[in-house]
């Protein structure tokens, strides 16, 4: 399914004339070896340009042949490879397999453009029929760059100041060297487009995803013979594409989308370990641009926030709108993949398909759970994912190692923030874990944030085998609530508000000493709470103290039961909500002095 969407994507882009035609691909290129008509070196051009932030150059990005797959053999790339293969030059200290890098390029080349009646293809080749490997590092052209070029970044030619990729003849002679590939290739029928044509042996390197293998890792790959089945095998593992038939074809367009998907920065978003991507089946990057708006809180450069929210509303109603000048329809199916780093390869995390509308209502149905009273002093909108996830790891920083100046910041848990993401967009059970986390955070830090007291309301309501009724699970705070877990929790507040109030200044309140065990054993604690708040109501005034005895007196005339040993961790929750309901409620009018 996952390979059927991505080449029906790439279909909609190639009609939108956004990828690039089979055979050929992007790759990042550092310098131009600028060669006259009889194949002489003239110079290096570097192409580097600056990056993003403008603090250092990046390689130039060009539309290249496509690039083979690479593990330890030595196997040349189409006028685009490292100065190993182009210029003989050795920078691991192994001349004998430079020089035989050097000999592999020299044959594709000839192979491919010697029989072409073309100026930049004979000079391509007789670049290589008269180059000395063995003399590169002295070329007066090469020694100044020749630092950079052992680095391995990735060279092409310029003959007059023209890419010979760019020369249609050479472009067809490559598009015809890359169809007779397939000659010997095993014939089959595609799972993707059940068509009947040659197999693919090796998929396409995916690039791009953070932590994976910086030459690219496979989405689909066999290479042992655990993973072989039904006689697919041979002595040179030539079938091992056999045990998950695709064609050559299916392979590039499914492979040409991913990369594009991944390369796109402005929608790809990391979940823990997780790069989450999306797409429309239409290909329109709107969608895209109203969903990471949406639930990731994505800075939307092209719609502002009022537009953005009002056109989620509307598709999420399931209504067709028009933004921009460019129509929307909430029946348009819509793609969401995870995928994470696993050795050589990408591990799938979760893969959604819904029509854009579901998913976006899904999205909303989350947001109405997550709303809860908000402190004065946080910046009005909603609690988007990363901020979500935010909640549930250490604030603190750590160092990676003793030798490293830097510090990086705790991730969530990679797994919980999959099955997360998951619950949301199909509008499933949030997972356990997610309420575990929070409760873990908030017993270190003895501190009922916003945002965790909005995922406990949230999970609570959503999952409602915990049994914590919804008189307690508002947005605000619920005075006619008698939920036990909640009045304790309410009950907890007021007395940590009395001794503040009576030792202003103070720098440690019951809160530090008894917020834990008050919620997890109240028959325990409550009890000398009670007492110590008597010596604090004798230190206010007299209309501070009666307004106080009073809000004690009504809660505790609330409990009719033997308080609790123990509270489960679900009625903990409970008693955190009516704690964090009752402290916003302080917040938002100080009590009044009565006379």
């Amino acid at each position: 399914m996952i390979l059927q969407a991505l080449r029906r994507y790439y279909d909609a882009l190639e009609a939108r004339g956004a990828v690039r035609p089979l055979g050929w691909c992007e790759a990042p290129v550092s310098f131009a070896l600028s060669i006259d008509q009889n194949g002489t070196l003239q110079g290096v051009i570097p192409l580097k340009i600056p990056s993003g932030n403008g603090r250092k150059e990046v390689p130039q990005s060009l539309e290249v042949p496509e690039r083979v797959k690479r593990a330890s053999g030595v196997c040349s790339n189409f006028l685009c490879d490292n100065g190993a293969y182009f210029l003989g030059v050795d920078a691991k200290g192994k001349p004998e397999r430079t020089l035989q890098c050097f000999a592999a390029a020299r044959t594709l080349h000839e192979k491919i453009l010697s029989g072409l009646d073309n100026p930049a293809a004979h000079a391509v080749t007789a670049f290589f029929a008269a180059w000395q490997p063995e003399h590169a590092a002295g070329h007066p052209a090469v020694a100044p760059f020749l630092d950079e070029l052992m680095k391995g970044g990735n060279l092409v030619f310029s003959v007059d100041g023209v890419f010979p990729q760019q020369d249609p003849d050479i472009r067809a002679a490559w598009r015809t060297y890359s169809l007779n590939q397939s000659a010997g290739a095993a014939v089959g029928r595609c799972l993707v487009t059940g068509e009947t044509g040659p197999i693919a042996r090796l998929h396409p390197p995916i690039k791009g995803v953070r932590d994976a293998q910086p030459s690219g890792a496979s989405l689909v790959s066999f290479n042992s013979p655990a993973s072989e089945s039904y006689g697919h095998e041979d002595s040179d593992h030539s079938g091992q594409g056999l045990n998950a038939p695709v064609s050559e074809e299916a392979a590039f367009f499914y492979g040409a989308a991913l990369n594009r998907l991944i390369a796109d920065r402005e929608h790809v978003y990391y979940i823990g370990d997780t790069a989450v991507l999306c797409w429309a089946e239409d290909a329109e990057p709107l969608c895209q641009d109203i969903f990471c708006g949406t639930l990731f809180g994505a800075n939307a450069n092209r719609i502002a926030q009022e537009d953005l929210w009002g056109a989620a509303s509307a598709l999420a109603r399931g209504d067709p709108i028009s933004l921009e000048g460019v129509p929307l329809d909430p029946d348009n199916r819509f793609f969401i993949l995870g995928l994470a780093p696993n050795a050589a390869r990408l591990s799938v995390r979760f893969f959604l398909q819904d029509t854009f509308g579901h998913i976006l209502r899904h999205v909303q149905e989350h947001y109405e759970r997550l709303r809860i009273v908000k402190p004065a002093y946080l910046e009005s909108g909603f609690l988007p994912m990363w901020k979500l996830l935010r909640e549930t790891v250490n604030p603190q920083k750590t160092k990676k190692s003793s030798d490293k100046k830097e510090s990086s910041d705790k991730k969530a848990s990679s797994p919980m923030a999959g099955a997360l993401i998951r619950a949301i967009l199909s509008g499933g059970a949030y997972p356990v874990s997610l309420l575990e986390q929070t409760m873990l955070r908030i017993r270190a830090e003895q501190t009922v944030t916003y945002g965790r007291a909005a995922i406990l309301k949230a999970f609570f309501l959503r999952n409602t085998q915990f049994h914590i009724p919804e008189e307690v699970l508002t947005v605000e705070l619920n005075e006619q609530s008698s939920y036990l877990p909640y009045l304790l929790g309410r009950l907890f507040a007021v007395l940590e508000r009395v001794q503040s109030d009576a030792n202003p200044g103070i720098k440690a309140t019951i809160k530090d000493k008894y917020f834990n065990s008050a919620s997890a054993t109240p028959a325990t604690i409550f009890p000398l709470l009670t007492k110590l708040s008597q010596s604090h109501l004798r230190k206010l005034e007299t209309g501070r103290r009666v307004y106080f005895e009073k809000q004690i007196g009504e809660l505790e005339g609330r409990i009719h039961e033997t308080l609790p040993v123990r509270l489960s961790l679900p009625e903990q929750g409970a008693f955190h909500l009516g704690y964090y309901h009752q402290v916003q409620k302080f917040f938002a009018g100080k009590p009044k002095e009565e006379a």
